[in-house]
């Protein structure tokens, strides 16, 4: 891989372990796995339907509440 040997890569990672420390290797993985996760989430949320239906109830939201509004000025 890369025309390293696996005796290179072996040093490799040590030297970059030695560098970076465990604690931000292990908070650097959680973080890459976290925004893969979030990433693949957010491919399969990606339904034109669904979107089409939140976007007509926030649109219904809206306007019901315009209407509550205006009947309220009139009230007063």
């Amino acid at each position: 891989m890369f025309g390293l040997s696996p005796a290179q890569m072996i040093i490799l990672l040590v030297v970059i372990l030695l560098v970076f420390g465990t604690k931000k290797l292990r908070n650097a993985g959680a973080d890459l796995g976290a925004a893969v996760k979030g990433f693949k989430k957010a491919m399969q949320d990606d339904d034109p339907k669904t979107k089409d239906a939140e976007f007509k109830s926030i649109d219904n939201n809206a306007e019901t509440s315009k209407t509550e509004t205006i009947k309220e000025k009139e009230q007063a």
